[in-house]
């Protein structure tokens, strides 16, 4: 094989590859979408684009599925630039004018109130969120937005779970869709499926003009930074745990708990019935390895039913 050919060998299975990883992330988050009743018809969409690889793939993603959804609803990309020393305002704008997409940039100085509110090596993350969230949801109301779309994605999900277990005490995770604290907002997370390895090849692929966060990426020993480590490395000694653990999440036994307010253990008593969650403790249990991702994962989102692709005619009116 001359060399020519070799290149063209490497070159086609490289679009192979690419093709076969944007189809992926494109059915995992039409999954999500239906699964949660994410986006419906005439939905106003505002995509929360930070500049990071998450939110531009999570963008990316849905311009692409409103093209070919059965229902028919609006995307307006929004950043908050909140005026970090060098962040550079130009690449957002000139971005979202060539791919043609709605959007607004919202300029608050939230980073100069941060850095005189918190004491300096301390961390940042949870009044730079609650400023940002704010913010977002005025915005929300000006445009118009039925719902607020933000780029957390399954490897967020489970780093917030141990993070709330080890830290905080709690069982908690980030939901794929949840109503904002005013009880005014839909918050939505559409990457809720998608693995972060999955998103960052994407994201180089697609060549997304990423921006680093220097105001809090910059901080060091943070607690989910430690657990995103931990995750990572469970995922490199042992493929397929990271699914595993995600399928927990929507596979939650109350009763194997010890939660008295989801599950009434003071008022549990015996019958003459099966006990369809009753204790198995004598019974041997066995534990399999989970199955490895691969393309039984492409194939399995392929046979779902309920697909944003397939699942829905199309109705011809728009609102919103």
């Amino acid at each position: 094989m001359s060399d020519i050919q070799t290149l063209d060998a490497k070159a086609q299975k490289a679009l192979f590859e690419a093709n076969k990883l944007a189809k992926r992330l494109r059915h995992h988050v039409g999954d999500a979408i239906n699964d949660f009743n994410m986006i419906e018809q005439g939905d106003r969409v505002m995509v929360c684009l930070s500049g990071g690889k998450d939110s531009f793939a999570l963008l990316d993603i849905l311009l692409g599925l409103q093209k070919s959804a059965p229902i028919d609803f609006s995307i307006v990309a929004v950043n908050l630039d909140q005026k970090q020393p060098g962040f550079p305002e130009h690449v957002l704008p000139e971005y979202l004018t060539a791919i043609g997409v709605e959007y607004r940039i919202v300029e608050e100085d939230t980073y100069s109130i941060v850095k005189r509110v918190i004491p300096e090596g301390k961390t940042t993350c949870s009044l730079c969120s609650r400023l940002r969230r704010g913010i977002l949801y005025r915005v929300a109301d000006e445009l118009g937005a039925t719902k607020i779309a933000l780029g957390h994605h399954r490897d967020d999900m489970l780093h917030t779970l141990f993070l709330n277990m080890f830290y905080g005490g709690k069982l908690k995770s980030m939901p794929p869709k949840l109503v904002s604290d005013d009880g005014k907002h839909m918050v939505i997370r559409p990457l809720a499926y998608c693995r972060e390895k999955d998103l960052e090849r994407y994201a180089r692929l697609r060549e997304f003009p990423i921006i680093p966060c220097n105001l809090c990426g910059s901080q060091p020993n943070l607690q989910r930074q430690v657990v995103k480590e931990m995750v990572n490395d469970w995922d490199k000694r042992f493929p397929g745990r990271l699914e595993s653990m995600f399928r927990a999440l929507q596979n939650v036994v109350p009763s194997h708990l010890a939660d008295t307010g989801l599950f009434d253990f003071a008022g549990l008593k015996t019958g003459d019935a099966p006990f369809a969650d009753g204790d198995t403790a004598f019974d041997k249990e066995e534990f399999r390895d989970p199955p490895l991702p691969g393309d039984d994962e492409l194939a399995e989102a392929q046979r779902r039913t309920i697909s944003i692709l397939d699942s829905r005619p199309k109705e011809t009116s728009c609102g919103g």
